[in-house]
């Protein structure tokens, strides 16, 4: 019997095998799981294995992150961080730090400012220009569907009250049609791509950034959910190429590739010819991101009816659809034949219905290939589609964290849908009991990527440590298993990795110890826990 090189025992583990969900030992040899099970495993101990005795505390698969932009998240950690406060003046008081400590920064940028924060969730160029009056500014929003601009900026931009809107977008303006410093949507790319662009150098560094962040929150793998340029940001894909080949890269990462929503199918032949190329090693391409609508708070998410105003009246905005939905379907159509995954962006009703849509027409026409395409998001789901995603075998991708009480829900969003809609708002326990497969994500650095704030979400319909004790939308609560088993084996699955995700003899050993039994404590502590190691492939990336 070969001895293990390394064995945990005195569990709980956590293994989301329907065969043994639960077990108290497990042993591994070379990257590989060799044993789950009880005090048999010892017997695997040999002179030089190491033993980890988890004295109680829980084991569980490595997390999977189904949504994250991972290279921009790292890289977004070394700019101006508005991220942690509400506040307006924290947020000026940070951006003028960061600027004078950055004499030599011809641009000032970050991230990470809530539109809670602003009348309208519109802040205004004045304010920027009270703190950075000599250097462009542009900062977006912790979503990154809109972006705030100072004066200066907008002036290098040449935007001007004559300048009209982009179709993917919309210049917030000032009563004379002077533009007022917010930018939405595609409209952010008017400024951002004046911004320098970051270095080979510099994506490779925000892509180690953030693996070790991730790696320290138990995450061994992801999808990120935009390899391309977009936005006035540079292709992050050579990052991940680089990392793939020198051996920097020890997450497992599918790339999912941009769908230029500017362009038809005639770039299909070239996401084929760059999927052949791009995979080394733990990285691969396999996956085309579609983003078929925008966000509820700055209305560009697609509705099947209008949004109210904010007397409660019917608007003539229903949201935009990036992509027209016929066109969709063929180009989904054509992706699927060729074996492309496809990963929806999908927030309002209408656009979660135009991608089943989609779906549907690729099945009709190519029978079930087996390509897991998933739709992010899902913060409006109609009733008539939820029972859709099991018959078309697409699968729930979904970003726990937004589920609760907090005020871009209750004051941006909530109002503006109307009692009807706003009780459609992420339905996990539907779309669960509905038969539906769940994987789960972050959308970091839009949120924070830490799966324990996640799964606490998923289970209690309440932000961490929030004061609030309103649960949002109680029905929908699904239970701790089901919520790890998202950010497990159902990530795994969306990321084609079918020997992770699940703790048993023969799959990768990407493990995940945590600093107590999650299932010991109640449910409101969940997010107290901390992750003490992480393993992949029983190598130790991460220990506390």
């Amino acid at each position: 019997m070969t001895a293990a090189d390394l064995v945990f025992t005195r569990g709980p583990v956590l293994t989301t095998d329907p065969a043994r969900t639960r077990a108290t030992s497990l042993a591994v040899v070379g990257e590989r799981i060799a044993a789950v099970g009880h005090d048999e495993v010892r017997e695997l101990i040999g002179p030089r294995t190491e033993v980890v005795d988890l004295a109680g505390k829980l084991l569980v698969p490595g997390f999977q992150d189904a949504h994250v932009h991972a290279v921009y998240g790292g890289s977004e950690l070394a700019e101006c961080d508005l991220t942690g406060t509400v506040g307006t003046a924290d947020y000026l008081a940070r951006i003028r730090s960061y600027a004078d400590a950055h004499p030599d920064h011809e641009w000032i940028t970050g991230s990470g400012w809530s539109m809670e924060s602003f009348d309208g969730g519109l802040p205004t160029r004045q304010l920027l220009d009270s703190v950075v009056p000599d250097r462009p500014v542009l900062l977006s929003n912790r979503d990154h569907h809109g972006a705030w601009a100072n004066t200066r900026a907008l002036e290098l931009a040449g935007l001007t009250a004559n300048t009209p809107d982009p179709a993917d977008g919309r210049i917030e303006r000032e009563p004379d049609g002077t533009p007022g410093g917010m930018l939405q949507e595609g409209a952010t790319a008017l400024v951002a791509r004046l911004v320098p662009a970051a270095t080979p150098a510099d994506r490779l560094a925000g892509l180690l950034r953030a693996q070790k962040l991730l790696h320290s929150l138990g995450i061994t793998g992801w999808q990120d959910a935009l390899l391309g340029e977009f936005g006035g940001r540079p292709d992050p894909s050579d990052a991940y190429a680089t990392a793939a080949l020198d051996g920097s890269l020890t997450a497992r990462v599918t790339g999912a590739l941009w769908w230029n929503r500017e362009r038809g199918a005639e770039q299909i032949p070239e996401l084929v010819a760059r999927r052949a190329e791009s995979g080394h090693g733990r990285f691969r391409t396999g996956s085309v991101k579609i983003m078929q609508d925008g966000i509820a708070e700055n209305f560009t998410a697609a509705m099947t009816a209008p949004y109210l105003d904010g007397c409660g009246c019917a608007t003539a905005n229903n949201g935009l659809s990036f992509v027209d939905p016929v066109a969709l379907r063929e180009y989904v159509t054509e992706l699927d034949a060729l074996d492309f995954q496809v990963h929806f962006h999908a927030l309002g009703d209408r656009a979660v219905r135009e991608a089943l849509d989609a779906v549907e027409a690729a099945v009709a026409a190519n029978g079930r290939r087996g390509n897991r395409h998933h739709l992010a998001h899902l913060q409006v789901v109609h009733p008539d589609d939820v029972p859709r995603f099991a018959a078309l075998g697409a699968i729930a991708n979904i970003q726990p964290l937004w589920a609760a009480h907090e005020p871009q829900m209750d004051e941006l969003t909530i109002p503006f849908l109307g009692p009807e809609r706003a009780a459609w708002q992420y339905p996990f326990n539907d779309l669960l009991r509905s038969g539906a497969t769940l994987a789960a994500g972050s959308d970091w650095p839009v949120s924070s990527p830490n799966p324990l704030e996640g799964i606490h979400v998923a289970v209690n319909r309440r932000e961490p440590g929030t004061a609030d004790d309103r649960v949002f939308l109680p029905e929908q609560r699904i239970d701790l298993t089901t919520a790890l088993a998202a950010y497990t084996a159902g990530s795994a699955h969306v990321n084609g990795h079918d020997d992770a995700g699940s703790l048993r003899a023969g799959n990768l050993a990407d493990l995940v110890v945590l600093d107590r039994d999650l299932f010991a404590a109640p449910p409101e502590e969940i997010a107290s826990a901390r992750v003490e190691r992480t393993y992949v492939g029983g190598r130790l990336v991460h220990a506390s």
